[in-house]
């Protein structure tokens, strides 16, 4: 039966049915179930197996579900249960599913499996509670006739729909089933397709989010009735199914999807000899109804493996399919399997959007960055291009690093003519990631960075432009600035600028900390001697203005810090960082012969911080362990398509963990994010997330060896992360640096570790943007602060209302929560600033992105940024922006030892005050005034205020809810 409707064709055989009782064609020999609503559907003899099974588990316990005895018993009475049939109906025939149980029974019985016998009829007596506790009551609807997809008609099933309503919301405060139920009948009518059925549920729902957060749940649970209908009716396991009979239903389902997927060439087949009945005992049904809407569509849309657009994978198959693909080289596949499933379907911790997307299947490239340098020479230009199509398609996200590209003018020796510099090959860079998306699934993604010494780099700096020729525009590709030290100590000693042509000084690209200041000073001079025509030399700060002025208006490109990400790297002693990755986050050595891959995973913050307003240290611990460990076999069960990444991969064994749920923990803690508590919580999560990590990772090192190249490392120096700040501070300067150096927690004993074992993965620690993955989790993205406390959030999947339930509590306990309130918020984009009613603690603890000082994000990054050993992606947020506003910002965070810098998402002043007008409330009062960001306590420092350019008094970078900024995670 389809959702919503009546079927009177359909007659319940009696349980003595034979082959004559129902037209159906049964071939000799084949044997056919009458179910219990009528349905008659092949014999399958797993079924009486797994039945059996879990007769004999409940006997023995589950310590014993791995055990051959227990296996071989399944097998055993499933075949005198199957032989009695064929003795009676040697023809074959049709049986009703109370028979085979009743068979069941006797067989146990008679082979004096008394307890197992009795286990098998409690069984029963269960689940024929459970049916009589969820069956609905037929209610037909006296006007309105469903059409069917084969198009018949039936009357509509009022129960039907007031069952599942009921079902979805259960357990949930604040919601109204009745009120969803009234609104989808008004919205049908006779011959309403079945399909539309369903949509009018989930719309009838979504609509109510914007009142109760619950709702979002509600819907989720209805869009999952949809989802189970389509993936069980394909699967030919039940035209239908609640909730409730999904926990029946899974085991099943992961058997079925797996063979039917494996058959499609959509999985692979290795899979199927994972023991399948322990894997399906451990799925657990309910931990579908953890989905809000936004996340449980994001994954039926984009991640569920469908065949003809029919999606047939379920949340919890899906994921434990990603988790089976993990565990496949494990030397106990099904107890891990079991382990990573359960860590991902709690939302305790999500892998990144390609090793969902891949895991298990034909094409297992499960990861997430690729970062490569392109040489100078034609032929490897376009080696190049083909490597970013190759590694795109199977979702890769793109960092190149052009440095080593001749600028416009070089001379080429090959035709003694002049070379069009870097620009015109961005463009066909550009076009590939337009043309190669990433796999048909998300847009394929790139950044291009390029060193600041660079001679194109004033045309770099305008590859966003909307204006000039468009043969020289790069409209679609991120691109960013490669920023040695010594730029940043010119700008701020007000001192000039040289650019160069790699093609005459190639050594700078390799060079970093004082040995690149050193040769840089001497082709300074040999410029100014004339033995370098081809160069330019200009006012430090007038480029910087231009970086920034650019950044404003385009977005880009963003500005990333090559010495910081050299200095502080534990492989400098095999190779140079020579840029980012499409995110900013990820800072791995790349040459020629090695394209710099990473492997990327987040934990959610917010669940691991316990109910008595604290860290869970206990928890986050086994998250962070298991993670590792997943993380880790990407590398090895990876995917290559190009042999480079290969060759780097299973070399240095670089990994990313990172974090999401920053702000929702936030909240739990009661801490604004601007705010000295908020910093102080970013620095002690992020210590206790990096002590974790680098203790797993050194004892996956005793147990499978440490990684190729660790002889030589800071690792292996004894330098952890927070100690490599001391050799950025000597190659700086210590008076170009000031960074928070406090420590919580008591590092020896993993320092003794690492000393002794080793570590089995290069670099373990990076934070990615999670802009996907924490919509299916349902937390806010990556490190973030709220962007609004209510808004529409649009991306591939369509569009979705957010509001922020902690607000909502919040105003509730207050006796503030109602229609007005809604009002307010939409009328004021989601700020609580200028509603009077809400109390000054709510307004700062509420603040949104652009209400939050740029220094408290800054502040922030720098502590935690003192325990990685890659980088973030770090968002700056700027309200009423200025010149001298942008300019004290990103100074401030090279002084604070950031790495990286992401997206500046600025708003200028007429965007900052909605307006004068009175809302439906009150009046709204001025802007609550923000603290002035004060300079950085560097010598000589600049700090002057330049103009921005006209016009660009409105956001121009990315929005967060623009799918393109989904790249990464």
């Amino acid at each position: 039966m389809e959702l919503g409707t009546h079927s009177g064709t359909t007659a319940t055989a009696p349980h003595n049915a034979s082959q004559d009782d129902i037209s159906v064609d049964i071939q000799p020999g084949e044997f056919r179930v009458i179910k219990r609503n009528g349905v008659v559907v092949p014999f399958d003899r797993t079924k009486i197996t797994v039945a059996v099974t879990k007769a004999f588990l409940a006997n023995e316990g589950t310590q014993a579900a791995g055990s051959a005895r227990v296996r071989e018993m399944g097998e055993r009475f499933t075949d005198m249960v199957e032989a009695t049939y064929r003795r009676r109906m040697p023809s074959g025939g049709t049986l009703h599913i109370e028979d085979i149980q009743d068979q069941v029974e006797l067989v146990l019985m008679r082979a004096g499996e008394h307890k197992t016998a009795k286990g098998f009829v409690l069984y029963r007596a269960e689940r024929a509670e459970q049916r009589a506790s969820t069956a609905h009551v037929e209610e037909l609807h006296p006007s309105i006739n469903v059409k069917m997809n084969d198009g018949s008609t039936a009357p509509l099933d009022v129960g039907r729909l007031r069952f599942v309503v009921d079902e979805a919301t259960a357990g949930l405060d604040e919601v109204d089933g009745d009120r969803i139920l009234d609104a989808t009948l008004r919205n049908l009518y006779n011959g309403v397709p079945i399909k539309e059925v369903s949509t009018a549920l989930v719309m009838a729902s979504r609509v109510l989010v914007e009142e109760e957060p619950n709702y979002s749940q509600v819907t989720a649970r209805l869009l999952m009735d949809i989802i189970r209908a389509e993936a069980l009716s394909f699967m030919g396991i039940a035209d239908n199914a609640t909730h409730a009979e999904m926990r029946g239903h899974y085991a099943d389902a992961l058997r079925v999807y797996l063979n039917t997927a494996s058959e499609l060439e959509l999985v692979s087949p290795e899979l199927l000899t994972f023991d399948l009945a322990k894997l399906g005992a451990a799925i657990e049904a309910d931990r579908d109804l953890q989905f809000g809407y936004l996340g449980l569509q994001t994954l039926y849309d984009r991640y569920f493996i469908h065949s003809n657009e029919t999606r047939f994978e379920l949340p919890q198959v899906f994921f434990m399919r990603v988790a089976m693909g993990l565990s496949l080289d494990e030397e106990n596949r099904e107890d891990s399997a079991i382990e990573f499933y359960r860590l991902l379907s709690s939302f305790d911790y999500m892998s990144s959007t390609p090793t969902l997307f891949n895991a298990g299947t034909l094409r297992s490239q499960l990861s997430s960055c690729y970062l490569t340098t392109i040489p100078d020479d034609l032929s490897d230009i376009y080696g190049a291009i083909r490597d970013n199509a190759l590694l795109s398609k199977f979702a890769g996200g793109l960092g190149n690093d052009w440095t080593p590209v001749r600028s416009l003018g070089s001379r080429i020796k090959g035709t003694n003519g002049k070379s069009q510099g870097v620009v015109p090959f961005l463009k066909v860079a550009n076009d590939t990631a337009v043309a190669v998306n990433q796999g048909g699934k998300r847009k394929g993604a790139v950044c291009a960075y390029l060193e600041s010494w660079h001679l194109d780099m004033e045309e770099f700096l305008e590859l966003r432009k909307n204006t000039g020729d468009d043969r020289r525009r790069t409209h679609d590709m991120n691109t960013a600035n490669w920023v040695p030290d010594l730029f940043m100590k010119r700008v701020f000693q007000d001192a000039n600028w040289t650019l160069f042509s790699p093609s005459d000084c190639p050594d700078l690209h390799d060079l970093v900390g004082e040995a690149f200041e050193a040769r840089y000073t001497e082709y300074e001079a040999r410029a100014a001697a004339g033995d370098l025509p081809l160069h330019r030399t200009i006012k430090a700060a007038d480029l910087w203005r231009k970086m920034l002025s650019m950044l404003f208006e385009t977005g880009h490109p963003w500005i990333t810090f090559k010495d910081s990400c050299n200095l502080r790297s534990p492989q400098q002693h095999v190779g140079v960082i020579h840029s980012s990755n499409l995110c900013t986050e990820i800072t791995l050595n790349t040459s020629a012969d090695e394209i710099a891959v990473c492997n990327l995973g987040s934990v959610n913050l917010k669940a691991h911080v316990s109910r008595d307003g604290g860290l869970d240290h206990d928890k986050l611990k086994q998250t962070v362990t298991t993670a590792i460990r997943m993380l880790d076999n990407v590398i090895d069960i990876n995917y290559y398509s190009v042999p480079q990444a290969k060759n780097s991969n299973l070399k240095h064994r670089p990994i990313g963990l990172g974090l999401m749920g920053f702000q929702d923990a936030l909240y739990e803690m009661g801490y604004a994010y601007g705010s000295d508590d908020a910093v102080r919580f970013a620095d002690q999560t992020m210590e206790a997330i990096s002590y974790y990590a680098i203790e797993a990772s050194s004892d996956l090192a005793a147990r499978r060896g440490a990684y190729q190249t660790y002889k030589g490392s800071l690792w292996d120096q004894g330098i952890f992360p927070v100690d490599s700040l001391d050799i950025l501070e000597k190659q700086r300067g210590s008076e170009y640096i000031e960074v928070d150096r406090s420590a919580s927690m008591d590092w020896a004993p993993i320092r003794a570790k690492v000393a002794q074992q080793g570590m089995r993965n290069s670099n373990v620690m990076a934070i990615a943007p999670t802009a996907t993955i924490a919509n299916i989790t349902g937390v806010s993205q990556s490190i973030e602060p709220t962007y609004q406390n209510l808004y529409v959030k649009s991306n591939l999947s369509g569009e979705f209302t957010v509001v922020n339930p902690y607000l909502v509590n919040e105003l509730k306990a207050r006796g503030l929560w109602d229609n007005v309130m809604v009002n307010d918020l939409k009328y004021f984009d989601g700020s609580v600033q200028q509603i009077d009613r809400i109390p000054a603690d709510l307004k700062h603890l509420f603040a949104t992105a652009f209400e939050v000082e740029p220094r408290w994000i800054v502040d922030a990054a720098s502590r935690r940024q003192k325990w990685l050993d890659q980088a973030q992606s770090l968002n700056l947020y700027i309200s009423g922006v200025s010149g001298k506003k942008l300019d004290v910002t990103y100074r401030m965070a090279w002084f604070r030892g950031l790495k990286t810098t992401y997206y500046l998402r600025a708003m200028g002043a007429s965007g900052t005050e909605k307006s004068t007008l009175k809302s439906r409330a009150t009046e709204a009062p001025a802007p609550v005034a923000a603290p002035v960001v004060a300079a950085p306590p560097a010598p000589k420092a600049v700090a002057s205020d330049f103009e921005l350019g006209a016009g660009m008094d409105v956001p121009k970078a990315c929005s967060l809810d623009d799918p393109d900024c989904e790249a990464c995670q």
